[in-house]
């Protein structure tokens, strides 16, 4: 499942369902090729209202390699 609302993936965590979010799902395309980067794209979901503090950001970056 993919979710990245606060109280909805509290919930789903309750319900004991595997929890995904939209920079999980990024990294994991990155690892298996479907994606060279995602630093444009992470970068767009900014551009479009989706909210990330610059601490992950920087996470996501360095776990994606590309920091």
């Amino acid at each position: 499942m993919i979710l990245d609302d606060r109280l909805g993936r509290r919930h789903a965590s309750r319900l004991g369902l595997r929890l995904t979010g939209t920079f999980g799902v990024l990294l994991a395309a990155k690892k298996v090729g479907l994606v060279t980067e995602i630093a444009p794209l992470v970068d767009a979901l900014g551009e479009n209202r989706l909210y990330s503090s610059p601490q992950l950001r920087a996470l996501v970056l360095e776990r994606a390699g590309e920091r």
